[in-house]
């Protein structure tokens, strides 16, 4: 099978991977239209339990990710001038900076044989004609897809809240919050490290706070100058780290929320972020596009027609998505009426905190929801009831459960496409 990959992410470069592992004999061109090394971005997250679908699906790249990640297992806030205690969860949270990851990703797929392009860019499906298959593995802005705008049903809902992805030299030893008052409103901080002397930094306000604090007109370096201050405690000092815009401005976003009606069109295919989108609130991004790699792969080799495969593919992944974006948008949402939980006790504020990916939530007074998850705890007939109504979902993480059947095919040397072993 001839395979044109366009986009040179994460999705599309495991795709390959998998692809190559299952059947060396694959002819696979991946094509990325900026040089290599020249991708933006910080620290991408990632679960312990994914870790273990990434093992079974290629262990030599899942080692090599593994070996430069960072690791966490606790989470804490700071509120003000006050910090709450730290939480054991019990559970590993993981970053690596994307530049390492798409490096590992890079040279196990050239050390299987697949070709990787750079400064190339595919316009249109024909540019790649003589391709058997072509993935749409080129994100939110996919040319591919809005080629068949129609066809695909693209949607797109914005987010109200701005938010800018930055760096900065100080290394949390928790995953960490943190909020920050201002006469303008509130600004907070997620803050996470993904390597041994960088961390990532998301910082999120609402547009009015945005406006009041001068951000809207404001030079990038004046922006890390305010934020500095507002987060000097969170930091220690640290500088924050950002990418100016051509004018010279800080890159301040809001988050698009991307659904589409179908993932496929003749041989063309969707992959990550070019079929869906998931607020970073959950940072399952990465993880999801992932899994849909595995998925795409074991459907193309469980079928011997592509209408077929990629409608297995589609049955398979689109409700896992759907149900990630309903947790995202319910996370995005919290943080948009975030001074509904703001000044609770700080064992309230962060139960909550921890919560918000619930639709229950929004709908009753927070104190009430907090007792009935407080005695859910103990009682697992409530508890099962409490989730039921707010479709509230488990710490476990949606990578995980995306990747739970079929997911990750083994070369034909292993014995042909199979499940991964269990976290």
């Amino acid at each position: 099978m001839k395979v044109a990959c366009v986009g040179g992410g994460p999705a599309s470069l495991y795709f390959a991977i998998l692809m190559k592992r299952v059947d060396p004999s694959h002819d696979i061109t991946v094509y990325e239209r900026n040089p290599a090394g020249s991708t933006y971005g910080w620290g991408v997250t990632y679960s312990n339990e994914l870790f273990g679908y990434l093992y079974g699906a290629d262990s030599e790249s899942a080692r090599a990710i593994r070996e430069h990640s960072a690791r966490w297992n606790s989470w804490v806030v700071h509120v003000r001038d006050r910090m709450t205690a730290t939480v054991e969860n019990g559970d590993d949270g993981f970053g690596i900076g994307r530049h390492r990851l798409l490096d590992i990703l890079t040279e196990r797929a050239c050390s299987l044989g697949v070709r990787v392009e750079f400064e190339r860019e595919i316009a249109g499906a024909e540019e790649v004609a003589d391709a058997d298959v072509v993935v749409a593995g080129d994100g939110i802005n996919s040319v591919l897809r809005e080629r068949h705008a129609d066809h695909f049903g693209a949607e797109i809902a914005v987010g109200r809240n701005v938010y800018v992805w930055l760096g900065t030299t100080k290394v949390f030893d928790s995953f960490t919050f943190a909020f920050a008052a201002t006469e303008h409103g509130w600004i907070w901080c997620y803050g996470y490290k993904y390597s041994g002397d960088h961390s990532t930094c998301v910082v999120e306000c609402s547009p009015e706070t945005w406006k009041g604090l001068g951000f809207d007109k404001a030079s990038e370096a004046d922006c890390l100058n305010v934020l500095e201050k507002l987060f000097a405690d969170m930091l220690d000092r640290h500088p924050l780290i950002g990418r100016a815009q051509p004018d010279g401005t800080a890159h301040w976003l809001n988050f698009r929320t991307l659904t589409n009606r179908t993932w496929h069109h003749g041989n063309l295919v969707l992959l990550g972020d070019a079929a869906h989108t998931t607020h970073y609130s959950i940072g399952a991004g990465t993880a999801l596009a992932l899994a849909d790699a595995a998925f795409l792969v074991n459907a193309l080799h469980r079928g011997k027609r592509l209408e077929t495969a990629f409608a297995r593919y589609e049955r398979a992944r689109m409700p896992v998505i759907r149900s990630a974006q309903r947790s995202a948008r319910h996370s995005a949402q919290w943080f948009e009426n975030l001074p509904r939980y703001i000044d609770r006790p700080p064992e309230m504020m962060m139960a909550l905190l921890d919560q918000r990916h619930s639709a229950l939530l929004p709908r009753i007074p927070a104190p009430l929801y907090y007792r009935l998850d407080q005695v859910s705890e103990g009682l697992e007939p409530l508890r099962r009831v409490t989730r039921w109504l707010g479709s509230k979902v488990t710490r476990r993480s949606h990578a995980g459960a995306a990747c739970d059947d079929h997911a990750a095919p083994q070369s034909r040397a292993e014995g042909g496409p199979g499940s991964p072993p269990p976290a």
